[in-house]
């Protein structure tokens, strides 16, 4: 007679569900993020017909859009069972996922680290040592993903890997993710369902989830994906290809990579625009005056791509509306992309796509 064989593990589900609990009540305490309407010109927006917003991220208490990505990441791992108490959680990043990341490991009383390269700025290790991380430094950005998956191998640990699970950690169908909340809040506007969205390709999960949603709701949305200088998504997706690499990394944080992440889904995308460095760093000095207070870099490349679709919706007569992202805070970068003998250091010089804008406030013309 066969014999019936049980193998059984002791999991305490009580630890997990109490994480839970305490990410749910920190989303609950902090509702949603503003959606700004952007001030055009008055000598063309009205006439025009047309009309931009803001999705402020800056809003979350970790100050960026990552703080969505990193309640999603944990979230994922907790359901999975990949994470319990006394887990020591590891991401590559060197950015505000890592920032956003550390503060949720600071919640739930676990130890956080953030495998980055060592050449990180001193301001950014500083903010992810604030939520309560520790940064652990690699040389080359390349060996971030590698290093990180051997970290959380040496401290029986669980790597988040943002750059894989992204697409795969937030509810792209809704649960309050950012498109299902830029629609809420875009009800009783004269546009209510935008001609486009605009944004980064940075892990790509941001892009998944909103054009993901747009198809689900059969919306007639089209989506944008501005990329920077040096970022593998770009030329991947003119060339339809998902092997390529540039071997350098972005100048712009936030946002290019120097391959095509597994979080990335092309086939979801229905335009992608390649934004000069110097373009977003003048775009977001421009918005930061107008909006009188500073934006990110990344913020100044979507509103760039933002730009130039309503210039081509009001050249064609179409009116509608256009909503991009203000990914994060400008005061996280005084010392590099609002310092001028950084930025030249850089190689950079900003004043043509400044006199661009210029042009684009007075005439809604856009080259």
């Amino acid at each position: 007679m066969t014999r019936t064989r049980v193998a059984v593990r002791n999991h305490s589900r009580g630890w997990a569900d109490n994480a839970i609990r305490l990410i749910e009540a920190d989303a609950r305490r902090s509702a949603d993020t503003h959606l700004l309407r952007y001030p055009l010109p008055s000598a063309w927006g009205k006439d025009a017909g047309v009309s931009l917003y803001l999705k402020d991220e800056t809003t979350h208490i970790t100050g960026s859009l990552k703080h969505r990505l990193a309640r999603s990441l944990f979230l994922y791992a907790l359901c999975n069972g990949w994470i319990d108490a006394g887990t020591t959680v590891v991401e590559a990043s060197s950015g505000s996922t890592a920032v956003s990341e550390a503060y949720f490991a600071a919640l739930l009383g676990l130890p956080f680290v953030a495998v980055m390269p060592a050449a990180t700025s001193v301001a950014k290790v500083a903010l992810i040592e604030s939520q309560g991380g520790r940064c652990h430094f690699v040389e080359k950005s390349s060996e971030v993903y590698a290093e990180a998956a051997r970290v959380a191998a040496e401290t029986g640990g669980h790597y988040l890997d943002q750059f894989t699970n992204a697409e795969r950690a937030t509810d792209w169908r809704g649960n309050n993710n950012i498109a299902e909340s830029i629609f809420r809040q875009m009800c009783a506007e004269t546009h209510p369902i935008p001609a486009w969205i605009v944004v980064g390709a940075g892990t790509g999960g941001t892009s998944a989830t909103i054009g993901r949603y747009i198809r689900y709701q059969q919306h007639a949305t089209r989506l944008c994906v501005v990329d920077p200088e040096n970022s593998a998504f770009f030329p991947a997706y003119a060339e339809g290809r998902d092997d390529l690499t540039t071997g350098a990394s972005s100048r712009i944080e936030g946002i290019g990579r120097p391959r095509v992440e597994p979080s990335f889904l092309p086939s979801v995308v229905d335009r992608m625009v390649s934004v000069p460095d110097a373009a977003s760093i003048a775009a977001a000095r421009h918005v930061s005056v107008v909006l009188g207070r500073r934006v990110g870099p990344s913020t100044g490349t979507n509103l760039w791509g933002a730009f130039g679709l309503l210039a081509e919706m009001v050249a064609e007569g179409q009116g509608g509306s256009v909503v991009t992202l203000l990914a994060d805070s400008g005061d996280r970068y005084a010392d590099t992309y609002f310092d001028d003998d950084w930025v030249a250091a850089q190689g950079l010089n900003p004043s043509e796509a400044t006199r661009a804008l210029v042009e684009f406030e007075q005439s809604c013309r856009w080259n």
